[in-house]
């Protein structure tokens, strides 16, 4: 029997997943690999040490449930909700080969974050703390989020410009002109994402400049400032660029209309959540991503071979 035919009778995916246990076939729905185990234990044991460390925090928020009547009412399910999502997301597809590097990207990138806002008292946490140590823990876990939802939305980017190729070529005739046709669609699509990239982002580094104002007198606001317009001006892909600030601003929205509601932390400008807060969530996850990319390019000049282009580029 040859290959062809071996593979003609072979099973296909879907069939061989019929045949799992139920719990085996919602954890491959979910894309679990042997690294999903250890990062959702690692995350888990990251919340109960938060828990033990600061007990008091979380005594206190536990005090404004009624646990003798309708408790339900009183329980926070923006959180729960923000919670699990994470939960699920973070363990897709996880691994810690390159997971490693964005949980240390985004750990050191997020406590400069907030040693920025709240030194300049952009915002401030109810605890009084610049920064608080609780809340950094955040900021891989949200980074982590955010890669999952980048990688759906290529997924999604690309199946469609796949099926627009196939749609548009299907009655094409001579086969010579199939390769520029695809070309020019490729090329059209890039150009709606640069024009995309420099409508958004331009925007958001004015909306920076307003919502900063008052701290133009600190060095930390002015090199914060020169950063972004630096990022912003140095676009190495476009694509991954656009669709990380919008998952970045999409789960920041959700971050931010819980902390602020919830008077976890405030800013200055009492807004709950301010639109700069929400999309400063987007413009970190880039900053982010690019940290880790120069710091593959830069560890693949020592270690050759360590990282591929595709991986350094974003793809």
């Amino acid at each position: 029997m040859t290959s062809t035919e071996t593979s003609k009778n072979s099973p296909p995916q879907n069939m061989e997943r019929d045949g799992l246990p139920l719990w085996r076939r919602i954890v491959s729905l979910f894309g679990w690999t042997r690294h999903s185990s250890i990062l959702l234990s690692v995350f888990f044991l990251t919340i109960g040490l938060i828990l033990y460390v600061w007990w008091p925090l979380a005594e206190e928020v536990l005090s404004y449930i009624d646990w003798t009547g309708p408790w339900w009412l009183y329980m926070d399910w923006l959180l729960i909700g923000i919670f699990l999502f994470m939960s699920v997301a973070i363990v897709s597809r996880a691994d810690l080969g390159l997971d490693s590097l964005t949980i240390i990207v985004a750990t050191f990138g997020g406590l400069v974050i907030e040693s920025w806002g709240t030194q300049t008292n952009l915002w401030h946490y109810y605890t009084a703390e610049r920064p608080p140590l609780w809340i950094i823990p955040a900021w891989p876990i949200a980074t982590l989020t955010i890669n999952r939802i980048v990688r759906l939305l290529n997924y999604l980017f690309l199946n469609r410009q796949n099926a627009k190729k196939k749609q548009n070529t299907k009655g094409a005739k001579p086969l010579t002109n199939l390769g520029a046709f695809n070309e020019n669609l490729a090329n059209f699509a890039s150009w709606r994402l640069k024009v995309l990239y420099w409508f958004l982002f331009p925007a958001f580094f004015a909306l920076m400049l307003s919502f900063v104002a008052p701290t133009f007198d600190k060095s930390y606001t002015l090199l914060s400032i020169l950063l972004v317009a630096l990022l912003i001006l140095t676009p190495t892909n476009y694509r991954t660029a656009v669709l990380t600030f919008i998952a970045g601003a999409g789960l920041g929205y959700y971050l931010e209309l819980w902390g602020t509601t919830r008077e976890c932390w405030t800013y200055y400008t009492f807004q709950k959540p301010p639109l700069f807060a929400v999309l400063a969530h987007g413009m970190a996850a880039v900053a982010f991503w690019r940290t880790e990319n120069l710091v593959k390019l830069v560890w693949g000049k020592i270690r050759p071979g360590s990282f591929s282009a595709e991986k350094v580029m974003g793809d």
